[in-house]
Order: structure tokens, then sequence, then C-alpha cells
């Protein structure tokens, strides 16, 4: 994609001149003691590095995140909502409370709304009305998993939305969810713009599967993982408790492995990695079978981490079903695994030991850990900061260490995948010893 990208691919939508002064009285000088507000038109190289033969691009720059010494809304003047949709995540409560807590204490917005929900709170017609968050409403959220406010899948009409946002006042929208959300988000951004309506529309991205462009972690990946690693070394124990034990552990991943990879590293007891990245072969010599019956031959257990969007190809047909947000829907392959392997090794006349864990929506349920609350403050308070100077239809980005403003168009123009070329993808395979299928 780094080809097709230009420098107008970065340009962050404004709502206007930003003229009056920031409250949060931050200074402009280095080396004075105080945290400085970030100079406008600060920006950070989207490539930093480059190999013999090639020229370093440095046309292509991201807007840096942070707060500017000017803003657009006079905070007084403001009444902001929050909104959470799509799937639970870790640290969604962390976001909403550091959004309210940024803007109530900080910027003195007297009115910070809690959209429930998700898109459907913005639909009178279908929504229950919003809640009013205040400091005794959030003081304790960020110790609960999932989302206080709730959430739904499934797009809203925008015109209707912001219909909805203009009759309540409402100029600041905050939009915590994943590239649906974002689609969403985008377009009730543009219908703002349309009709000339002065309503800054921020996104936060979520999710577990960590698959969002120009975000280098997004929040609750990282907690997922730890909970991920948990089954991945339950299914090891109960592996080596068996001759020839197998353990097959299936892990939330519809179109990246990221989750799948990085619990199997972080856990150290895989033996197979599959993602939907790489395509391998079940059957036949140097296929999956095959290599698992050397493993077991050699080893007496081995463990197995597939990601669920994984070994797609090996259903006779893809399923046309979609759930409300627009997903096809996935055949499930740790039951194909787990009924293949069965009948392999029968037939082989090898007796096994399999135990199938699927944790599911377990990884996705729990209270965000330390990295993970920390990410969420941080994306938290520098979306409430672009939104208070006036920048709209964009998301929080993380790149090169640095937290950014990317478009939104820009962001959901694709999805994130583990390349299988990747130093990432290399570690996981000489952690595993499993063949290099391509």
């Amino acid at each position: 994609m780094d080809s097709e990208l230009t420098p107008q691919d970065f340009i962050v939508p404004t709502l206007g001149p930003a003229t009056f002064r920031s409250p949060l009285g931050l200074s402009t000088v280095q080396g004075d003691g105080l945290g400085d507000f970030v100079p406008h038109g600060a920006r950070v190289l989207y490539q930093i590095e480059t190999e013999p033969g090639r020229t370093l691009c440095t046309d292509l720059m991201m807007e840096r995140a942070g707060p500017r010494e000017k803003i657009f809304f006079e905070p007084s003047q403001c009444k902001a909502a929050i909104v959470t949709c799509g799937g639970l995540c870790p640290g969604l409560n962390n976001v909403i409370r550091s959004i309210f807590l940024q803007l109530h204490h900080r910027y003195g917005v007297p009115t910070v709304l809690g959209i429930r929900y998700g898109y459907q709170g913005l639909n009178p017609a279908k929504g229950p009305p919003p809640l009013l968050l205040t400091p005794e409403y959030v003081e304790r959220i960020h110790n609960q998993g999932g989302t206080v406010l709730r959430s739904s899948r499934g797009p809203e009409d925008p015109a209707m939305i912001v219909d909805y946002l203009r009759s309540e006042s409402i100029n600041l929208l905050f939009c915590v969810g994943g590239d649906g959300t974002q689609r969403g988000t985008h377009a009730i951004a543009m219908e703002a713009h349309r009709r000339r309506a002065a309503i800054a529309v921020v996104g936060i991205p979520k999710t577990i599967d960590n698959d969002l462009p120009f975000v280098w972690r997004s929040f609750g990946h990282g907690t997922a993982l730890e909970k991920a690693r948990e089954a991945i070394n339950c299914a090891h124990t109960e592996a080596r408790g068996a001759l020839n034990g197998i353990g097959l552990v299936q892990l939330m991943g519809r179109n990246a492995g990221f989750i799948a990879a990085g619990a199997a590293l972080a856990s150290q007891e895989a033996n197979f990695v599959l993602i939907p990245e790489v395509r391998f072969p079940l059957e036949g010599p140097g296929g999956f079978l095959d290599a698992l019956r050397k493993r077991i031959e050699a080893r007496q257990h081995a463990v197995i981490v597939v990601a669920e969007g994984a070994g797609q190809h090996l259903f006779a047909s893809e399923s046309s079903e979609c759930d409300a947000s627009g997903n096809r829907k996935l055949q499930d392959i740790g039951v194909l695994l787990r009924d293949k392997i069965s009948h392999y090794f029968k037939a082989a006349g090898i007796a096994i030991n399999m135990k199938y864990i699927d944790p599911s929506y377990i990884i996705r349920s729990v209270p965000a850990n330390s990295d993970d609350a920390l990410l969420c403050d941080a994306m938290a308070r520098h979306a409430v900061h672009a939104a208070m100077t006036g920048k709209t239809d964009m998301l929080i980005g993380l790149e090169h260490g640095q937290f950014l403003h990317i478009p939104i168009s820009t962001a959901v123009a694709q999805k994130k995948h583990l390349s299988p070329e990747s130093e990432f993808w290399l570690r996981v395979i000489e952690s595993t010893g499993q063949p290099t299928w391509v």
C-alpha cells in the first residue's frame, strides 16, 4: 500500500480555524519543566527506514496527536457524546472514563452523554435515551470488563444520526470501535460536512484482532493475548498429561493471525500455528496432518493453535451468510480440524488423546491489563484534544511510538494482515518448528 499512498491521504479534515485559547495551561517552551502543547503542523514520517538501492520517502507524513494551544470550540458551549460499537473488547470502559475525565476536568465541557447500545442509541426510534455521565458514574468502571454503555452491531442512517446530534446540540462525538464502526464514523462525519454542521466526529480504534492499519497496537489486543496464552498453556498441560496427547486451541482472528501468533510466541508451547494469511495443505506428504503425525511419533504430544479464519479453503464451499456488521460468517475450522485429526490417526492405527479448547469470547470480556489501560487512557485523551481542536473524520493512530491523527477514509481502505515474510512470522516458525507452508 505504501506506493499507493499520497500526501493527500494524510490530510485531516478540520472544521475551521482554531481561535480559542486552550484552558489546559501548558507551555510552548521546551525545557521549562511544564508539559508542552504540540505545535500546529507537527508531523511524523510514515516511512522511517530504507534499504540499499531504495530512496527514503519524505513526502508522506502523518499529523502528530496531542493538545494544541488554540482550539476550535469554546468548551463551555460544548456538548459531547460517547458511543461504543461492535464486539466487546478489554478497555472499553477505560476509554469511556478517560474521555469523560479529560472533557470534564481538563477542558470544562459541562455535558457528556453516554450513548447506549451502539449506533442504535443514536436512533431515537430504536435506542434508549443516553446516560448523563458524571464523575461518580465513571469512578470505578475501568475495573469492569465490557462496556457500561452496551454495544450493538450494524449501521444506522447517517442523516438520521446527524438529525439527532443537531436536535440534542451535540457537537463532539467519540466513536469507539473497529473498522466497521469507523466506516460508520466516516459516514456520519461526511453527512455533517455536507450540511455544514460544526460537529467533530472522532474515532478511537478498537479491535482485539489488531488488524487496523496505522495502529501498531489497538487497545485490548494485549489483554486478549494474555488470556489466549493461558488457554495454550492449559492445552500444553493436557497434551503432556497423556500418551500421544494433542491440545487443539481455536482463537479469534477473522482475517488476521495476530492473536494466534502472538499468544503462541508468548506461550512458547505451540508446535503448530495456523493463521488466515498462510494457506496450509491438510493432507498428503508435507501437509499438516503428515507433519502432526511426525511430531507425535517423535515427541508423543503436540499443541496446535488455529485462528478462526484459518483454513477456510478446506471447506467444500464458503458461507454466504454475513453478520450485522457485514462480515462473512466463517466455517468452524476448529471442529473440522478436531474431526480430521481424529479420523486420520484412527485410520493410521495410532491412539491419540485430544483436548479441544475454544476460549472464544472469554479473551475479550475481561478488564484491561496494565499495558492496555495505559494505551486506552492515551488514545482517549488524544481523541479529546483532536476533537476540541476541530479535527473531524479521523481516528487516533499509533505508529513509530507516536500517537497520530489518521483520516478515517485512509485507515479503513484496507485491513492489516500478518505478512508471512515478516520477522514476526519468522519467529513463530522458529519457535514452533512447523513447516513453512506457502
